[in-house]
């Protein structure tokens, strides 16, 4: 059989563009399959020079997914550069809007990107695998799952005031108090989410116990877990010292975000613009860890909400106790958070600062320097800024959830193209499951790359001496 290099281009159902390498052996076995962006990122350097208070507006442009989030991370950095912390009610409303931000990310994730492939079948025909085909087989689910992006939607613009690259907080606070009446609106959608979000558990868990052959084989990984916690080691998505467990479950670390720099370094590797980061006291690779909804369960020990802790209690079962290693559990792990997120906008909304105008502080003692942590929807951000004595940027370093699990979809890449193409036809379902190891993690790669255009799907086939034998394309104009 002659020796084959296959490459899927784009990566298709995720936020941003990134390409699949896929070297095959004679044999028809793969040799090392790779994750490639291959973009570049200039985020941080052409923000050098503006105005720190600008962050919150610049910030959310890096992308239209997860824009909350990058605002709030920004507005947290831009708080400690000025020295004015919020009030209290101020920092109630932005939780808010993240829960909203948490809700419809998630919930459009589990339903229209990986659930074409959970409802309808890894290899469904790619004409119907896809939203439409969803509707097609089920339209009440699909007009509920619509439904649940709305309301998170619809929390973020009744808070912000826009649904979408948010000019809402502000250094010190935010600029607009919420209504009784936006509060009665978004409490009047809380019961139907909820159900939702419980029917998508119920889509998970039937879809687990019937394909347990999969999750039991599907980049099965051992790596460490990263992400926010409570006081009390609870699932966290605003505020609070990051955890990290070993892949044990040992706690190796709980600190203060502001001091990331101390236990974080990142790797390079020359086939993708994206670093990996990792744990620097344990090294590259040893120190790899996961962050994003897996990452999230596994290093907390409970959910501080009645339905989503009951649900937590399931997930510590999955594996005696011990982390979850299986890299299709991120779906559930998703749909727990959702569940987390909607009990969290009710406590928040019973809340009596909720209502407040107390929401900003005009009182600076300028630091200098700032770093605001959040917990976007796909994992731990960091925003760093340092400014000088007018506010001015003179420096700026991020890093984003995506990152985080660099190394992680690049091995369950690699994992899964072992596993599934092994000396049989490559078919395209095949090449889906390459596909769905990356979807599983939800990646935002606009938020670590940027691209211009559309990118095209072409697989090159080579034989041993690495000349192009056969070419397979679509959309190729």
């Amino acid at each position: 059989m002659v020796a084959q290099k296959i490459t899927i281009e784009p990566v298709t159902r995720i936020e941003g563009h990134a390409k699949v390498t896929i070297h095959m052996k004679e044999d028809g076995n793969v040799e090392h399959a790779y994750f490639h962006v291959n973009e570049f990122r200039g985020f941080e350097k052409f923000c050098e020079g503006r105005m720190v208070f600008e962050m919150p507006l610049i910030t959310p442009r890096i992308c239209g997914i997860c824009p909350v989030s990058h605002h709030l991370a920004a507005a947290k950095a831009a708080d400690e550069v000025m020295g004015t912390p919020p009030p209290r009610p101020a920092v109630l409303l932005r939780d808010l809007m993240h829960m909203g931000q948490v809700i419809q990310s998630h919930g459009m994730h589990f339903f229209e990107l990986a659930g074409p492939d959970l409802i309808l079948g890894f290899d469904t025909d790619p004409a119907i695998r896809n939203v439409v085909g969803l509707i097609q087989a089920n339209a009440e689910l699909t007009l509920k799952a619509v439904n649940l992006r709305k309301f998170g939607q619809q929390i973020i613009e009744f808070v912000s005031g826009r649904r979408i690259h948010p000019t809402f907080a502000v250094p010190g606070g935010v600029n607009k108090a919420l209504s009784a009446e936006d509060r009665g609106k978004i409490q009047a959608g809380i019961d139907e989410a909820i159900k939702t979000t419980q029917i998508g558990l119920s889509i998970m868990k039937d879809w687990a116990e019937k394909n347990r052959a999969d999750i039991e084989r599907f980049a099965v990984l051992k790596s460490g877990y990263f992400g926010l916690v409570t006081p009390n080691n609870g699932l966290e998505l605003y505020d609070g010292n990051i955890r990290l467990v070993d892949q044990e479950g040992k706690q190796l670390e709980c600190f203060d975000g502001r001091n990331y720099l101390d236990y974080i370094a990142e790797h390079v590797e020359p086939w993708s613009y994206l670093k990996f980061p990792y744990y620097k006291k344990l090294g590259w690779p040893q120190g790899v860890y996961r962050v994003g909804p897996l990452g999230r369960l596994n290093a907390s020990d409970r959910i501080e909400t009645p339905l989503a802790q009951e649900e937590m209690k399931l997930w510590k079962s999955l594996n005696g106790g011990k982390p979850v290693e299986n890299t299709l559990y991120y779906h559930l792990a998703r749909l727990i958070e959702t569940l987390f997120a909607i009990e969290r906008v009710a406590a928040l909304l019973d809340d009596p600062d909720i209502l407040s105008t107390d929401i900003l502080n005009t009182r600076t003692d300028f630091k200098g320097e700032g770093v605001g942590v959040i917990e976007a929807p796909r994992g731990t951000l960091f925003h760093h800024y340092w400014a000088n004595d007018k506010g001015q940027l003179t420096r700026v370093n991020l890093i984003v959830a995506t990152g985080h699990n660099n190394w992680a979809m690049s091995e369950a890449v690699d994992s899964v193209a072992k596993t599934y193409i092994n000396g049989k036809p490559v078919t395209e379902g095949l090449l889906n499951r390459v596909e769905a190891a990356i979807r599983a993690h939800d990646p935002c790669l606009s938020c670590s790359t940027h691209a211009v255009g559309q990118m095209p799907l072409e697989i090159e086939f080579y034989d041993p001496q690495g000349s192009l034998i056969r070419t397979l394309s679509r959309n190729i104009a």
